[in-house]
Parts: structure tokens; C-alpha cells; sequence
């Protein structure tokens, strides 16, 4: 038995797990004790708030707050639930994987409106499906972005990197949960190095679309992070190196090798990381450098278009 409230109501156990989080100061507390209690209860929003008297067992009740003691040390309540929700999709997400985030949504934003211009631009005025159409995600994590493109592009072929094996599992439990298990490629690999065995088998192995949200944190701001993401998230996912953006002075000359004449370039931008990527896209390889702020109005995603050589 618990020793917290005997009140077992939906109610009661709601506005207690709405107070103890709010006293250890977590984020979103009234958000996180819903979903803590929507997951012990199996149920959803509706039936929380049309049932606020129903009483439920002393396991149920003993669950949530167990749950809601963990939360209170820090545990993201994504962990503790094992999903988070990313473009109205449902992801499994394990501490292997970065916890996909809100803002994250910009790149799919940006990737689908410049593939769309593009096809008005070349006199095609039809919903573009993809067709004859490739493109990779590098450091895919739960495989959020790979899987909610290869959902709106449904004739495109997908691939999807990691350097971890695990994230690399995650990514295709969810590949196989949205039924996209035959549609996406999935390889070990740092960056895109792993594709060079490829392209020997698949002599013109290039891509229409490189798109990525990398680590990009500075290691320096590594103790100024929310406890949940410092102590629970992985490393690999977050460290972009000790200012946060040297990742992207790999990425993107890799990018350019890979990608075809007009082919999108789209990353993810850390805070304050625009001064040192921008330049990175040299006009010799590069055209076409688009900046997208996100709601905040903070520089989020930057793209650009692979020049045609002329020789």
C-alpha cells in the first residue's frame, strides 16, 4: 500500500500528482502528471476528464506515484511513458535516442515546402510524392524524421544513419510500428562515411535530399542543461563537440559529395550555432542558403541547394 492519500479517485491522484511536481519543480508539471497517469491507467485525455470520480485500484494508484517519484528526480517523462509524439506520429523513445523534440518539426517543414517549390518551379503542379526520389537522415535517433518523410513522400527511398547500434534498434522497432520496416535502409555508420563501401556495390549511390538534426550542444554548456536531458539522454545524441558545431564542418562537405546536382541540403541549428555553420556553405558547392527561425525566433534550420558544376 501506498502511504500518500487514500483517496484514490482520478481526480484526487491528478491534483496530487499535479502538486508534487509542481514542488520539485518540473517542467510542464500539470502535463506531465496527465500523461504519467493516462500511462498506468491505459486510457486517454477524454476519458481522464470525463471520469474524474471513477476510483482506481491501490497497483494503479501505486504505479503513478512511483512514476511520479521518479520524475520528480529528474527522469524525462518520456522515458518513463516510452513515447513522445512527433508530427501527430507516435515514437518509442529509450534512453539510446534523443527524446525528439517540437522544433525538430521545422526540418520536415522546410525539407517538404522547398521539394514542393521546386516542383512548381520545374512546371510540375501535382502533390510530389517522392517518385525517383532518395534521401538520407543522418543521426537518425528514434527515426523520427526518416519514418514521418518516408510517411509524406510515399514513393521516396529511404535511408538513415547512426553511429549507435541502439538508437539504430529503436529506429527500426519504429520503422516497423508505422509499417515503413521495408521503406527505410537503415546503416551503422558515422555521419556519411558508411556509404562509401555502399557506393563500390551501387556505382552511382547520390542522394536527392541530405537532411539532419545533429549534436550540436557545446560540451561547455554541459552543466547549465536541464538535469533530465544531462543525466538521461545520450551523449553521442547531444555533444556537437566543445563549441557545439563542429560536427557540421563534416557534415556538410560530406553532404556535398553525396548529393546530386540540386539536391537539399537541410540541418537543424543549435542556439547561437549560425555564425560558425553559414560560411560552411561555400559558394563553389553551395546555392540558394535559406535560414528558418523557429518559434522563438531563433535561427532553427538552415538549407541550401547543391550547385550544378558547369565544366
Amino acid at each position: 500500500m501506498s502511504l500518500v492519500s487514500t483517496d484514490r479517485s482520478v481526480r484526487a491522484l491528478l491534483k496530487q500528482g499535479i502538486e508534487q511536481l509542481r514542488t520539485a519543480a518540473v517542467p510542464s508539471h500539470t502535463l506531465a502528471a496527465e500523461l504519467l497517469l493516462l500511462h498506468v491507467t491505459a486510457q486517454n485525455r477524454t476519458w481522464l476528464y470525463s471520469h474524474p470520480e471513477e476510483i482506481l485500484s491501490d497497483s494503479v494508484a501505486d504505479a503513478y506515484f512511483a512514476l511520479l517519484t521518479r520524475r520528480s528526480a529528474g527522469e524525462p517523462t518520456q522515458h518513463l511513458t516510452g513515447k513522445q509524439e512527433f508530427w501527430g506520429l507516435e515514437f518509442e523513445v529509450t534512453p539510446d535516442v534523443l527524446i525528439p523534440r517540437p522544433e525538430t518539426e521545422h526540418l520536415i517543414e522546410v525539407a517538404l515546402d522547398r521539394l514542393a517549390v521546386r516542383e512548381i518551379r520545374a512546371g510540375r503542379h501535382q502533390r510530389f510524392n517522392g517518385e525517383n526520389f532518395t534521401l538520407v537522415d543522418i543521426g537518425t535517433g528514434s527515426g523520427c524524421i526518416a519514418i514521418t518523410l518516408a510517411k509524406e513522400l510515399s514513393a521516396a527511398t529511404v535511408y538513415a544513419t547512426d553511429l549507435s547500434p541502439a538508437a539504430l534498434k529503436v529506429a527500426r522497432r519504429n520503422a516497423t510500428r508505422h509499417g515503413l520496416s521495408d521503406r527505410i535502409h537503415f546503416l551503422e555508420s558515422d555521419l556519411l562515411t558508411g556509404f562509401s563501401s555502399l557506393a563500390t556495390h551501387h556505382s552511382s549511390l547520390s542522394f536527392d535530399l541530405v537532411i539532419s538534426n545533429p549534436p550540436y550542444v557545446s560540451l561547455r554548456e554541459s552543466d547549465s542543461l536541464p538535469v533530465e536531458v544531462r543525466k538521461h539522454e545520450p551523449h553521442v545524441a547531444l555533444f556537437g563537440g566543445e563549441e557545439g558545431y563542429e560536427l557540421y564542418g563534416a557534415l556538410i562537405p560530406q553532404a556535398a559529395q553525396y548529393l546530386k546536382p540540386g539536391g537539399l541540403l537541410v540541418l537543424e541549428l543549435g542556439y547561437n550555432s549560425l555564425p560558425a555553420v553559414e560560411p560552411l556553405l561555400d559558394r563553389s558547392d553551395w546555392c540558394a542558403v535559406s535560414i528558418t527561425k523557429d518559434l522563438a525566433g531563433i535561427p532553427r534550420v538552415i538549407s541550401a541547394e547543391r550547385v550544378f558544376h558547369v565544366h
